[in-house]
């Protein structure tokens, strides 16, 4: 049996320590109990009464790339790689050659400004050329390797301690740069005429190919065209490649030391193999052989010399 106390009876007993045991009452509606989740396995899914930021921010829940088929991927940002440019259209080696043939001038630097024949032209700020506004005649040609930052900033050749030493070196052998203020006061015999093997200064870090050389070299037939040159004084490993290109292979291949003291041939024109400048000032051991090298293109140029069959 039970006592029947009320809710007075209850509360005077509870005031005096006594405590009387009474049955709960049934409640009025039984909830079902939940059914356990599922975090892996087939179906999986996170829990519907997380937030969806509570339900990322759980070290334990399932990563986009772990869940397994059938389960709801959770939204994550995606970073876009950044954009690489793209190489230009190339030109047509062929199509190139044929419009560089017939330039003056002003329109071989305006193509020069404009070419994207190869992948040199890739992040160059300007291409390196220093060319006469009319048709002049040099009987010296220098030719030197790839641009270098400096000259690219100067858009001229062979400038600061380098192009000092040269400058140097051709005053010795009776023949000067060929500029603005000094085309009128000089002759052809006592004009050099400065360009690059390349006109764009190499932004990849990385040699120059075989087929990028001979690109560009449409661009130096054109401008022995225009010059008209005795001599062409071939300084560094590129430049020598360059104009050796028509000489037997095994030939073109040897290093630069070995092809010095010859006279070979490029647009039927003499060529004279010696060091760059720079490599002059890091090697002053080499300035008497350079000096030789010098003599021997002045011979060529003056039409002293018997030029021999390489």
């Amino acid at each position: 049996m039970s006592l029947a106390l009320d809710a007075r009876q209850r509360a005077m007993l509870l005031e005096m320590g006594v405590r009387v045991w009474q049955p709960s009452a049934p409640a009025e509606a039984a909830t079902a109990p939940a059914a356990p989740v599922r975090l892996s396995g087939p179906g999986a899914m996170a829990p519907e009464s997380l937030a969806p930021d509570t339900v990322s921010a759980n070290p334990h829940s399932p990563k986009s790339e772990d869940a397994v088929p059938g389960s709801a991927p959770l939204a994550r940002p995606v970073a876009k790689a950044p954009a690489r440019p793209r190489p230009p259209a190339p030109t047509k080696v062929a199509e190139l050659a044929s419009g560089i043939a017939s330039m003056d001038w002003p329109g071989l630097t305006e193509t020069v400004l404009h070419c994207q024949a190869c992948a040199m032209c890739l992040g160059r700020r300007t291409p390196v050329l220093a060319p006469p506004a009319q048709p002049i005649a040099c009987d010296w040609l220098v030719l030197g390797d790839p641009p270098d930052e400096s000259e690219e900033r100067a858009q001229r050749p062979f400038v600061e301690a380098a192009g000092q030493l040269l400058d140097n070196m051709l005053r010795a052998a009776g023949v000067k740069r060929w500029d603005h203020a000094t085309s009128a006061s000089l002759s052809a015999p006592q004009r050099a005429y400065l360009t690059h093997v390349l006109k764009c200064r190499p932004a990849l870090m990385r040699a120059p190919h075989a087929t990028e050389l001979s690109t560009c070299a449409h661009f130096l037939r054109r401008e022995i065209a225009l010059i008209q040159p005795k001599v062409i004084l071939a300084m560094g490993r590129f430049a020598m490649q360059l104009l050796l290109s028509e000489t037997p292979p095994e030939q073109a291949r040897l290093p630069l030391g070995k092809l010095r003291g010859q006279v070979w041939r490029f647009a039927d024109v003499p060529v004279v193999v010696t060091y760059p400048p720079a490599y002059l000032l890091r090697n002053g051991q080499d300035k008497a052989r350079a000096w030789a090298d010098l003599c021997l293109a002045r011979a060529v140029a003056s039409g002293a010399s018997t030029i021999p069959s390489p």
